[in-house]
């Protein structure tokens, strides 16, 4: 991904990095919280986070419906019943320095109109599962995790079964109806003897204590989740019959009056030296909690300022977690290695002389990229700070450039593979034809690195999920080369000849052998979003695979689509205007719209070219105008620019895909430039001969807008945006991201703009929100 400065972005690179950050960001909240194994220190995804949120501060127009900063956790699992939440179970939004602090302090005091200091709870930020506890008439009845933050998992037996949590509230007070908030975690004693009884019995061992703790609550059967030495904290609350308490401490004491643990760090402080000294105190505490935290909470202690503060997107102004520093830790830099994966990039490894880093051993950490590389000035045998927040990936922060070895020479990142075809390495480029921080083998398939990653991908959990086929056995049969290609796994299944064989091999027996083949035959069945991410093509992750399978419905209409689009793409001329800093959507238009129909016009002929730009193109504006003038310097060089992009326009068929509401341009020409290539469209047909890909949930025939395709533009005053596109989705429509000739209604809210200017051109339905929900009877 290219991380130059924000300021420097064009809008199409913003669109591009804001897609890739998306599905980026879902699959570490999958990975996160539904399979409890993170692929990222937290430090990491706090800093994804961060970038998808300065862009769209930059480009606030390019905030989609699925946008990270829109979402809370991740959609629940499958495996438990769903629960509605009576309030939203929302995040704080993250603080990490002391003036991060103050200004949370300056907004608050702005906000209430108060000068002197106010007053503020400051909680430690437990690392765990969020939980929340339903209790009526005093009883527990429910019990549910986080999930998206408006519908979590049930776990309510599970939840029974924690000695900290009270079946019956203690005391008298609590409402009628309340629903406890708080933190399901382990302690280091008990994580280290649980990872140690998993590790002696050949079972599964956790990262850390919030993974285990999280894997631990949310198993199907409670009996196991009773043998876990779980606990419990409370730290807030939901859904009220009635106000409880007037301060968020007053409301602490009654929940340990009812029997509920709380923090006993929790302190309540006065203005911003209160915030920066509970801060310093927690964080020198910490080391001797005996559990983790990973920051302060501070909370604004009357309830009734925070009523008034409220909520801004998903976070509420009320509150802020301040994070506390990633843990570090000095080592040596043994080794670089370079690990090529599914798309061919180059990623670079330092193998490190082993150091304990937050009580885990760490080997490995990640250098990123060459230019990461050079910024550091990395060399084997220096001494290196290593930083890990509380996860898997650590990564490598600074060079001890004082203790450098005096023959430690500076890294060559390979021109070349690192596999034996020795394929020339060449640097990514954006669009626009900017150069990007990624290098990619040029192999593709010929790569064995590249083939075998691929292979792991397709069948890996989320895509295909082949029991029965690890890397182990995967690496054995591409060795073996019967397994070239992902049909080959299934040819596999059959091949009586291969499989006799195979029984002859020291590991495989006849059981073996069974559960190879039921493994495989089971995938013969998938469905189409799965079919569609295992498929491997770059930046089409789960999200946009799931937005093209419900938007195409079958297989056959997106393969058929994604071979349209693949010769409609649109052209280098074409893209490097339309990505030209300066020149957005609406300028784009106007361009093409004036070279496909040039006039005469009468310019005097020593005009400069702004002033050209200006009298024979009246949409365009200023900055689009001193952006062209400065690319092109002459009419001429621009004119014939101009024409050439007309002729290099995306196809219907392109913009069709990329018009899915989740998908986006950049996904787009990734499945157009995979479509070109024959090798992969005979890939695709010599999978399809041995599967039957299930076509996605066809929506509903009998309403007022099945079938059509509907664009929400403007701002919704009456429902968000993603509860009018779920409505929307669920009455039989398919939901667009822009408007096209294939577009039948727009429904448009105050501050619409180019959409409602689209629609008109095309002259498509437009209608208002409330007409809108009169037609679908809402």
């Amino acid at each position: 991904m290219d991380v130059r400065p924000i300021d420097q972005l064009t809008e199409a690179q913003a669109v591009e990095e804001l897609t890739q950050l998306a599905d980026t960001i879902a699959a570490h909240d999958i990975r996160y919280y539904q399979e409890d194994a993170p692929a990222i220190s937290d430090a990491d995804y706090d800093a994804l986070k961060q970038r998808n949120l300065a862009i769209e501060q930059a480009f606030p127009h390019l905030v989609r419906d699925n946008s990270p900063s829109l979402r809370v956790g991740a959609a629940r699992s499958e495996q438990f019943a769903p629960v509605e939440h009576g309030t939203p179970m929302l995040s704080l939004d993250n603080a990490f320095s002391d003036e991060d602090a103050a200004e949370f302090d300056g907004r608050v005091k702005r906000f209430l109109k108060i000068a002197g200091p106010v007053a503020y709870t400051a909680e430690p930020k437990i690392d765990g599962l969020s939980a929340s506890l339903r209790y009526e008439n005093g009883v527990l009845v429910r019990g549910a995790t986080r999930g998206d933050g408006r519908v979590g998992e049930d776990v309510t037996e599970n939840l029974r079964t924690l000695a900290e949590i009270p079946k019956r509230l203690k005391g008298s007070g609590w409402p009628e109806v309340i629903e406890v908030r708080g933190e399901v975690y382990l302690g280091h004693e008990e994580f280290a003897a649980l990872n140690a009884a998993a590790e002696a019995a050949g079972q599964r061992t956790y990262a850390n204590p919030r993974n285990a703790a999280a894997g631990s609550l949310r198993q199907i059967d409670p009996k196991i989740t009773a043998q876990r030495p779980l606990r419990f904290f409370a730290y807030a609350w939901g859904l009220l019959s009635a106000p409880f308490a007037e301060t968020q401490w007053e409301a602490l004491q009654k929940l340990a009056a009812w029997g509920f643990k709380t923090t006993p760090q929790s302190r309540r402080v006065e203005g911003l030296e209160g915030l920066l000294e509970a801060y310093r105190e927690m964080e020198a505490v910490r080391p001797h909690l005996g559990f983790d935290i990973d920051g302060v909470v501070y909370k604004v202690d009357r309830l009734d300022w925070q009523q008034r503060l409220g909520f801004v997107s998903r976070a509420p102004r009320w509150g802020i977690a301040r994070k506390f520093p990633a843990q570090q830790a000095r080592t040596v830099l043994e080794a670089i290695d370079i690990q090529v994966g599914r798309t061919g990039a180059l990623t670079p490894v330092a193998r490190l002389t082993p150091v304990t880093v937050g009580g885990v051993v760490v080997t490995n950490a990640t250098l990123h990229n060459a230019d990461e590389i050079a910024r550091l000035d990395a060399r084997v045998g220096d001494t290196v700070i290593l930083q890990r927040a509380g996860d898997v990936i650590p990564q490598i922060v600074s060079v001890v450039e004082a203790e450098r070895p005096a023959d430690a020479a500076p890294y060559a990142f390979p021109h070349e593979c690192p596999c034996e075809l020795k394929t020339p390495v060449v640097r990514e480029t954006t669009a626009s034809g900017a150069e990007t921080v990624v290098r990619r083998c040029s192999g593709e398939f010929a790569c064995p690195f590249q083939k075998l990653a691929h292979l792991r991908h397709f069948v890996s959990r989320r895509a295909f999920d082949i029991e029965g086929l690890g890397e182990k056995q995967l690496t054995a049969f591409v060795e073996r080369e019967w397994i070239r290609e992902p049909a080959d796994i299934f040819r596999l299944a059959r091949d009586e000849a291969k499989l006799a064989e195979l029984r002859q091999t020291d590991g495989y027996g006849e059981t073996s052998v069974k559960n190879l083949v039921a493994g495989i035959e089971a995938r013969r069945s998938i469905s189409l979003d799965r079919f569609i991410f295992g498929l491997g093509m770059r930046h089409v992750g789960e999200t946009t695979s799931t937005a093209l399978a419900r938007h195409f419905e079958t297989v056959e209409a997106f393969v058929a689509v994604a071979e349209r689009a693949a010769q409609g793409r649109p052209g280098k001329t074409y893209l490097a205007l339309a990505n030209l800093d300066g020149v957005g959507p609406t300028a784009r238009d106007a361009i093409l719209a004036f070279a496909a129909q040039p006039k005469d016009l009468l310019i005097p002929p020593d005009a400069a070219l702004e002033e050209r730009l200006r009298l024979a193109i009246p949409k365009l504006n200023r900055t689009a105008r001193a952006a062209l003038a400065g690319h092109f310097e002459t009419w001429d060089a621009f004119a014939t620019a101009a024409q050439l992009a007309v002729a290099q326009r995306p196809g219907d068929d392109f913009l069709e895909i990329a018009s899915v509401d989740g998908v986006g341009e950049v996904a787009a020409r990734m499945i157009g430039e995979f479509f070109a290539e024959e090798h992969n469209r005979l890939k695709v047909q010599a999978l399809l001969a041995e599967l039957q890909v299930v076509p996605a949930a066809r929506p509903k025939t009998d309403t007022a807008v099945a079938g059509k395709t509907v664009v929400f533009t403007g701002s919704l005053e009456r429902m968000t945006r993603d509860e009018a596109k779920a409505q929307a989705e669920r009455l039989g429509a398919k939901v667009s991201g822009s408007v096209s000739k294939k577009t039948d209604l727009v429904v448009a809210g105050p501050g619409a703009g180019s959409k409602l200017k689209a629609a008109a051109d095309l002259g498509i339905r437009v209608m208002t929100e409330d007409e809108w929900l009169e037609l679908v009877g809402g």
